[in-house]
């Protein structure tokens, strides 16, 4: 899943993608890459200015549309009346980073064939959540992801339609974070498809000492291991690397051919 944001103030690219043919030329370069979904967001999860849902729709729709041809889009986003005026756009995936906090996020999948992403956070949409605390991370969020399918299978939504993700670092600090990575595998014996959205992230970022823009090795190593441990979609800034990275360990993992097999063959 390849991260393309119409937000001046994202916490990685910080307005790269902003400008309208900008984020049409990286939905494109990612699909090149070999992204198979194409993940648009027009408001970040984070704090800050106020952007409506008209904004929103501004932001995400021409993007939609320029990129649904090129492979699954999805919109991050949190609002039910956006998520459902992409779906009808072309949206292939509505990616809730508030996990059903307003349950209507459910009814804009329902009677589609659209997929619904149910990340695990504490906070509401764009609020800080200071110093979270946990008795045991993973159980705390494996009941929550429990918790909230189940609210969404009870609204209609198809078991085939839900994604899980653990929301890595949304209000959790890195030793939260690492501790839900070593213990992916109770989250994926919920059974359902899981997505692990560890680019760039403070808690590599913290585990290295490294700025922003020097995590990519380090972004490699957390989706190799994600993969390892049951995760199905990768969240990347960086498609090429982790298309590389993705399918050496799918080959490894005996779930993927190599590309040609000619070494010691002749």
């Amino acid at each position: 899943m390849a991260i393309v944001n119409r937000t001046p103030d994202s916490f990685h690219d910080r307005g790269a993608t902003f400008a309208l043919d900008r984020a049409i030329e990286a939905a494109r370069a990612a699909a090149a890459a070999g992204a198979d979904w194409i993940d648009v967001g027009g408001v970040p999860f984070a704090p800050g200015p106020e952007v409506t849902a008209e904004q929103e729709l501004e932001r995400v729709l021409p993007v939609v549309e320029a990129a649904r041809d090129l492979a699954v889009v999805s919109v991050d986003t949190f609002r039910p009346e956006v998520a459902r005026a992409v779906v009808a756009a072309g949206a292939g995936v509505v990616n809730d980073t508030s996990g059903l906090r307003d349950p209507a996020m459910a009814d804009a999948v329902v009677g589609t064939d659209a997929t619904l992403v149910i990340t695990h956070s504490l906070a509401a949409p764009r609020t800080r959540y200071p110093r979270p605390s946990y008795d045991d991370v993973t159980a705390e969020v494996l009941d929550f992801l429990r918790r909230r399918v189940q609210l969404a299978l009870d609204r209609g939504v198809r078991p085939e339609q839900i994604v899980i993700d653990p929301g890595h670092d949304l209000n959790k600090n890195t030793y939260h974070s690492l501790e839900l990575t070593r213990r992916l595998g109770e989250l994926t014996a919920l059974g359902y498809p899981m997505l692990a959205a560890v680019s760039n992230k403070d808690f590599i970022g913290e585990t290295l000492d490294a700025a922003q823009h020097d995590r990519l090795i380090g972004t490699v190593a957390a989706v190799v291991f994600c993969v390892t441990q049951g995760a199905r979609i990768v969240r990347v800034h960086d498609v090429p690397a982790a298309v590389d990275a993705v399918r050496m360990t799918e080959a490894m993992l005996g779930l993927r051919p190599p590309a040609t097999a000619r070494h010691n063959l002749a």
